[in-house]
Parts: C-alpha cells; structure tokens; sequence
C-alpha cells in the first residue's frame, strides 16, 4: 500500500498530497549508505580542518559522506534542491543566504552527513547521518542514522515516528525534578555566557543533564523518550531538521526558545515531550539564557 501525506500550507485551501513512499525510501538508503561508509572510516581520519573555531570540525569523511548523499538523492529526484552542511560556507550570514536561495524551492533536502564531527575524530560513539525532506518549507520526511548501534529513526508527516519498526512516542515525566535533559555546546566559544547560563539555570530543576555533541541523536532520543527535552543554541537547519519531525511525530513539541513554532530558520530550539516545554522555556527567559547572536 502506498504510504501517503497531506501537507496544508498557507496559500492552499486544500490540502497538497505527496506520496511519502518514495521519499522516505530514499532517505532511508542514502542515510544506511552514508553510515556505512562513514563507519568504515573511522580511525583511519588524515585531513582534519577547522571552520569557525578550532571545535569546528570537518574531515574529508564528512565531505566524502555528503558527496555520496547528494548523488544517491540527485539519481532519484534531478530537480529537487539540497542545503547540506558541507555545501555552504561557515557563518550565520552564509547559512542565512543558503537558507533564502532555496526558500522557493518545492522540494528541499536538507542533509548534515556527520552530525557529532568531533565525536567521530575522537571515537567517541555519539555521531548520525540526518536526512531532512522539506515541501515549501515543511518537513515531511526525517531520518536519522546512529551507525555506531545501527539505529534508524524514521519520522513521517503525519504518519508517525519510529526505531527498529517500532513507534517512539516521548516520555511521561510532567516535573523538571523527574526529566534528563540534554544540550549543547556553541562550536565558537568566544561568547558562552547565555550557554553557561541556561546550564546554571536548568541543572539545578532536573534529575540530570547531558552534552553528548550530536543534535539529531539527541533529538532522536526525545523522540524516543529516552531523554525528557534537549535545547540549544546557535543550531542550524541541518543540525535539526530530522530530528524535529521525529519529535513532533512521537507527541512533543519543538519550538525556539521564546516558544515560537519551528521552521528551518530556528537556530535557538528546545525539543521536549511536551509536559516540560513551557518549564523549560520559563526557566531560560528568567536566566536571560534564549539567545545566541554571535557565530
């Protein structure tokens, strides 16, 4: 049976229906593709490159994964755009004029071929491939491959989340004194403050909090329930895009952190099962903690 997705945007009365079928399927393959070469290489790295900072890694595993993800989806789909990280040069102004020369674009993939670099050169086992399919600035395909434990989460536009076949659904807890949280660290870190101080704010509210240096694996794992939210700042489109269908498809909610609905501009993000969203945000606006205006 094919699978299928309505996808409602403004200028539209009725709803626009895509087949998801094939979309999905070749996310799916080019992410497992990807993965597997990627964790073939690993420990054999010899060009390591820096971007904006010397925490900003690139490797020619990274160039080489993307490469081989925009062929596989060019065979399938010749007239249909990618913005992937590898693709746009470093900065807030080069991802902004990325983002604005594709925002006509129907069909956009949205690709980061190793998310969690510096996990990868270390052999620190917390990296993913993460595939994003956008219809006029909607996402309606997310996939995110953890190769490290051949995990593959799969998210539909309104057609649900899943892992190993198996629906995710995000976790339960209603309190911060019962959620794991996650987030992460700005690559440049010449300006940290509002990072260290949504820190300072939130670890003392939950249970505990993680920085593993993947965002697609931590959204993946709101997703799944494994952990309660994870928020962020400075995050690009690539960084998240998947992993926010699959945490909207599993029941929670992805906002930036003034509580405005996602879209592929969002670079401030929490992700949470919902139950612990507004805590969160109400917790780093009274820290002053929401924003991250420098690179």
């Amino acid at each position: 049976m094919e699978s299928r997705v309505s996808v409602l945007n403004d200028n539209e009365k009725v709803p626009y229906v895509v087949s998801s079928k094939s979309y999905t399927a070749v996310a799916i393959n080019c992410a497992a593709k990807a993965g597997e070469w990627i964790q073939s290489k690993l420990g054999t790295v010899k060009q390591l490159s820096t971007k904006t900072s010397a925490q900003d890694l690139v490797t020619e595993v990274d160039k080489g994964a993307e490469q081989m993800i925009r062929k596989l989806i060019l065979t399938h789909f010749p007239d249909h755009a990618i913005l992937g990280e590898e693709g746009v040069e470093p900065g807030s102004e080069a991802f902004a004029k990325a983002l604005e020369d594709v925002k006509d674009e129907p069909y956009l993939w949205i690709i980061d071929p190793i998310d969690g670099t510096t996990n990868y050169v270390h052999g620190f086992p917390f990296y993913s491939v993460s595939i994003a399919l956008a219809y006029k600035g909607e996402v309606i395909v997310g996939v995110v491959y953890d190769p490290s434990r051949d995990e593959l989460f799969i998210a539909e536009k309104g057609k649900g989340a899943y892992v190993h076949g198996n629906p995710t659904r995000v976790s339960k807890e209603i309190s911060l004194a019962d959620s794991l949280m996650a987030t992460g660290f700005p690559m440049d870190r010449s300006n940290t403050l509002n990072n260290m101080a949504g820190i300072h704010a939130v670890l003392p509210k939950v249970r505990d909090l993680r920085t593993s240096g993947s965002a697609a694996l931590h959204m993946a794992y709101v997703a799944a329930g494994r952990l309660s939210g994870y928020w962020e700042l400075g995050l690009k489109a690539w960084d998240v895009a998947a992993g926010a269908l699959l945490v909207q498809e599993s029941g929670g909610k992805v906002t930036d952190t003034e509580g405005r609905p996602y879209n592929l501009s969002v670079r401030n993000l929490v992700a949470t099962n919902g139950a612990i969203h507004e805590s969160i945000l109400d917790t780093l606006s009274q820290a002053e903690a929401t924003d991250f205006r420098k690179d």
